[in-house]
């Protein structure tokens, strides 16, 4: 004769609208679950019947937890359902439920009263991302990470008044901001239902198969190219607060596309390579090796004219030209003016990052701001994060017509 079947937790009741109404209960206690998890619950139900306190737990918890700060609020709403309800009818008899909160991994019964080890489903929850600290409190999650809104209010911040780590969470925040870049119209077409120009050889190739008549007409559009864009930061000794951070900006432009990268102060260093490395900290430690010059003076006039005759100044041709430094510059104002001209005939745009230039009253007195002004498209400012993170969308925003 056939076994009974095991009875299952539940029996009798909809199992749908349990879930749904212990969802709605858990939202209102403030975990985040919305219809695709309360599906996940049903189908749970549907697949794995559950057959006791312990398996509805762990079902419940794998459908709707997410993340580890939810698991507060669903323990505490699952104690308060089943704690001070009638005893369920279970399948098999079981001890007091451990603590969840005890260790980092609890392991399920795969079958039978007791647990056999090594045995059933490991369920490990993240461990805690700092060290524990006796003071401080239990209740709460210790991430040390910085959230959104604490990085917004740092980026406001004087570059001065951050420290390593902030500087790093907000370069890759900036870095991640960039999602659009500007492009260039090529001299290359490709097919394009929607283009205006009619693809000649396309046209008269499928017009051999119809007597040579054009039934069908092939349309063409310009291929799009990313424009490229070319980075000079001062690194001198009035540029020693910006320097690091702006080396941020450069690194960010040159991951997330083909930009050109160079430190200038007495005199000019390439950096491309160097800022492209995959760890912020080795990019920015590799990059302040090799500027041998840096917090010296400024020669900007020389080494924008050092730039055009070398063999990296045909990358100036078309692109964007995004300049950084406050204009204190040792050169005679008249040299800044040639350097900047022969720049401004070569380049697409010249934007100048400024650190002061966001001051109230700020006005380029300085000869060499003076003098390289009329040649800019666009003066920014520069002194903090939100700043730089401003140039970097106006960069992205540029149009394909010059004005």
């Amino acid at each position: 004769m056939a076994a009974d079947p095991a009875p299952v937790l539940l029996r009798g009741i909809d199992r749908a609208a349990f879930a749904v109404a212990f969802v709605a209960r858990l939202r209102r206690a403030g975990l985040n679950a919305g219809i695709t998890e309360t599906d996940d619950l049903v189908r749970a139900f549907e697949v794995s019947p559950p057959t006791s306190r312990d398996t509805l737990y762990w079902t419940a918890r794998v459908a709707l937890v997410r993340r580890q700060a939810d698991l507060t609020v669903f323990d505490r709403v699952f104690a308060a359902v089943f704690d001070d309800a009638a005893p369920l009818p279970l399948t098999r008899s079981s001890g007091p439920a451990p603590r969840r909160d005890e260790g980092v991994n609890v392991t399920v019964p795969a079958g039978g009263d007791e647990v056999v080890a090594g045995g059933g489903l490991p369920w490990a929850t993240l461990p805690p991302p700092i060290a524990a600290d006796d003071t401080l409190d239990d209740s709460g999650l210790r991430v040390p990470e910085l959230r959104p809104s604490a990085l917004a209010a740092l980026a406001d911040h004087p570059f001065e008044d951050l420290d390593a780590h902030q500087t790093e969470a907000l370069a890759d925040a900036l870095r991640a901001a960039l999602t659009r870049w500007p492009q260039r119209r090529t001299r290359r077409h490709a097919p394009d239902p929607s283009g205006r120009r009619v693809a000649l050889r396309p046209t008269i190739a499928r017009a051999r198969r119809t007597g040579w008549e054009a039934v069908s007409v092939v349309r063409e559009r310009p291929l799009r190219r990313p424009r490229r864009v070319v980075l000079l930061c001062d690194v001198s000794e009035s540029m020693r607060a910006q320097a690091t951070a702006y080396l941020h900006l450069m690194r960010a432009f040159t991951l997330v596309a083909d930009a050109e990268v160079f430190a200038f102060a007495t005199g000019l260093t390439r950096l491309t390579s160097a800022l492209r490395h995959t760890s912020a900290h080795e990019a920015i430690e590799q990059a302040s090796l090799a500027v041998t010059d840096r917090f010296t003076g400024t020669r900007i006039a020389r080494n924008i004219t050092a730039l055009l005759d070398s063999h990296h100044g045909n990358t100036l041709r078309g692109g964007i030209v995004l300049l950084a430094s406050d204009g204190w510059d040792s050169d005679p104002p008249d040299r800044m003016a040639a350097a900047m001209a022969r720049l401004r005939r070569r380049a697409y745009r010249i934007l100048w990052l400024n650190p002061r230039a966001g001051a109230p009253g700020f006005a380029p007195r300085v000869g060499g701001m003076a003098a390289a002004l009329p040649f800019c498209d666009h003066l920014l400012p520069a002194a903090t994060f939100a700043d730089l993170a401003s140039a970097a969308t106006h960069l992205q925003s540029l149009s394909a017509h010059r004005r």
